[in-house]
């Protein structure tokens, strides 16, 4: 199985990002997992414009990276009680590529009130593309860092058992048997 970990922060500070190395770590170490990092701030992503987005070669980059993987976790901040623009932007150029994918939501906020936001993006993954969402998503607030590091247990296992159930979930829809801790 191959996984994708996408952090969608353009943010030096990103919180979501922490958070979603965090469990790219534990995909990699304890799952033994092929896992790919894929950190948005370290391309040049164009807003789609319905035409010629789809041939930069960052746009391309990303969608092959989707392409490669059976399962996906994705990072992103919630601003405005909603995804960020290029959490949606990544399903604009990669499109199809996300077909019959397993995808789980990592997200940082600033308070606890927009944490049904993973909603928006899960409902255009399921009707547009057929993607099977984790029923599980990890969203925290400020709360569980100090010094912009994650510090909080119950969020650092709650990431940990997030990518157990991708790798499960990717397992059972792909049809072969993986070991999990």
């Amino acid at each position: 199985m191959n996984y994708l970990c996408l952090s969608t922060s353009l943010d030096p500070g990103s919180r979501s990002r922490v958070m979603t190395r965090t469990a790219f770590e534990h995909l990699a170490q304890v799952n033994g997992a092929e896992t790919t990092w894929l950190d948005l701030a370290d391309m040049d992503l164009p807003v789609c414009d319905g035409h010629a987005a789809w041939d930069n070669e960052h746009a391309k980059k990303l969608k092959l990276a989707v392409e490669k993987a059976d399962g996906l976790l994705i990072g992103y901040g919630i601003y405005n009680y909603g995804p960020s623009a290029i959490a949606k932007t990544v399903l604009e150029l990669s499109g199809k590529s996300f077909s019959d994918k397993v995808v789980g939501f990592i997200c940082a906020a600033g308070g606890p009130s927009s944490y049904m936001s993973a909603m928006s993006l899960a409902n255009c993954l399921m009707l547009d593309f057929r993607s099977v969402i984790v029923p599980r998503f990890v969203y925290a607030t400020g709360d569980a860092f100090e010094d912009e590091k994650l510090t909080d247990e119950d969020t650092i296992a709650r990431l940990g058992q997030l990518a157990d159930d991708l790798t499960r979930m990717t397992t059972a829809l792909r049809g072969t048997s993986v070991s999990t801790s």
